[in-house]
């Protein structure tokens, strides 16, 4: 006679995470990178296009994340008005905050003085011009440009915008055609896990990427280089954290009631990404999967985190005012209070829509400059050789903050599930590393109801 432990069928096997090999094999490589960077540097140098190659792999996906995202959240949300009021909400906070990261960065840029008694030499001159887009576009130009040339371009354009505007009009469509729509919802939904199943696979090659980076911008730059410019990026590194630690963290402690560190501790492997990319963007689709995993609402993740990687670029706005006054101090022509506002208030415009890639701040601030002050372009060239170094905090910054605020407008708007936020913080509802999903059963998940004005992501 058997038991009935004989005859029970057997648990399934819980898979195994091992994706934390990735993440130590990135911290070696890392490590590896400035080793090989300060013991060979020509040969180091030589090994840029691999790190380009992995962010270019990580940006090939971003289009496809985004309009998915987008339009499943919309077309979760039975009423209009409720994204609509997700989307005022977000750009209300998004340009507060960027106004506050402004003055903050003016307040320390001024009190520093970094750039006085630097020497612009011609060479120096040189390569501050080489930064500037001959083809720098203006407010009716940048206006224009978000709208494609065709649907298919805007997924082929690298703008984000573009997109964003393409996937809100594909959302509000399907939201109308009601359940006629459903098909077209879930085929939607499918066509997001593929990606993100790709992506997974992706991020296999992440250490080689991080090698290729760190070597080629340490044997680029160098350790010595660092020295004439360590005061101007201590203060850019302090003020970032301040603003984090403190702004960012207070907001996150009065509204939400959380602590920042258990949510960074959570994206740790997200800003360790971000750290050996100098790339905010490459960590875009993760942290899209990571909120709807925490608990935070589908349309409220779909609309703040795209958007906000175009308009809440809280560690550019720091770069651009304290690099702005750096120059200036640098050229022996040191600005008043009086002609840096209508400058910041110019460059706040400006930075709006900068892809978060390596060097689009640089590029802009060059743009900006150009454009509303021609003469501190001769300046640029002096932190063109810190520019990577500067682009880590300002990477990072970005995306706390986009972190930050996809959490604080989930809360403003009632889209959170704060049980759900509780257990993935303590660590009781992991997120599943393998395919960047919450259901790591590989099953489809049901498509979203028409009539849910509050679809929390599944737990």
């Amino acid at each position: 006679m058997t038991s009935a432990a004989d005859t029970a069928p057997a648990a399934p096997r819980a898979k195994r995470d091992r994706t934390h090999y990735l993440y130590i094999a990135v911290i070696v490589a890392v490590a590896a990178g400035i080793a090989v960077g300060m013991a060979a540097p020509d040969f180091a140098v030589e090994l840029k296009p691999i790190g380009t190659g992995f962010v270019n792999l990580i940006k090939m996906m971003i289009s496809p994340i985004i309009f998915c995202t987008i339009v499943l959240g919309i077309g979760s949300v039975r009423k209009a008005a409720k994204v609509g009021a997700v989307g005022g909400i977000a750009l209300a906070y998004f340009t507060i905050m960027s106004l506050v990261a402004l003055g903050i960065g003016l307040v320390v840029g001024n009190l520093l003085d970094p750039g006085t008694g630097l020497a612009v030499t011609d060479a120096v001159k040189e390569a501050g011009h080489a930064q500037v887009d001959a083809e720098a576009k203006g407010t009716t130009e940048f206006l224009l440009g978000i709208i494609p040339t065709t649907i298919v371009s805007a997924f082929t354009s690298e703008s984000v915008l573009q997109t964003l505007l393409i996937a809100l009009l594909a959302g509000f469509a399907l939201q109308a055609m009601g359940p006629t729509g459903q098909p077209i919802l879930r085929g939607i939904e499918h066509i997001q896990r593929l990606v993100f199943r790709i992506l997974a696979m992706v991020m296999w090659a992440a250490p080689i990427g991080a090698f290729g980076a760190m070597a080629a911008v340490v044997g680029s730059a160098g350790v010595g280089a660092l020295k004439d410019l360590a005061l101007l990026m201590l203060g850019f590194y302090t003020t970032c954290f301040l603003f984090v630690f403190i702004v960012l963290a207070a907001l996150l402690r009065v509204v939400a009631g959380l602590n920042i560190l258990s949510l960074f501790k959570y994206l740790g492997r997200e800003f360790l990404l971000i750290l050996s990319t100098s790339s905010s963007e490459s960590a875009l689709p993760r942290l899209i999967a990571k909120m709807e995993h925490l608990g935070v609402s589908k349309p409220v993740v779909g609309i703040t985190v795209p958007t906000g990687y175009s308009f809440n670029l809280d560690g550019t706005m720091i770069y651009m005012t304290m690099a702005s006054l750096f120059i200036a101090d640098a050229m022996g022509t040191p600005m008043s209070i009086g002609e840096q506002i209508p400058l910041l208030l110019f460059l706040f415009v400006a930075s709006k829509g900068a892809a978060g890639v390596t060097g689009a701040g640089l590029a802009t601030l060059a743009g900006g400059l150009q454009s509303h002050k021609p003469a501190l372009v001769d300046g640029i060239g002096l932190i063109v050789g810190i520019d990577r170094f500067m682009s880590e905090a300002r990477a990072l910054t970005n995306f706390a903050g986009n972190a930050v605020a996809t959490v604080l407008i989930g809360t403003w708007t009632k889209e959170i599930d704060r049980e759900r936020v509780d257990q993935v913080l303590a660590g009781h509802a992991p997120f599943d590393e393998q395919t960047l999903l919450d259901d790591g059963d590989g099953t489809p998940a049901e498509a979203p109801e028409q009539g849910g004005d509050k679809e929390l992501a599944k737990a």
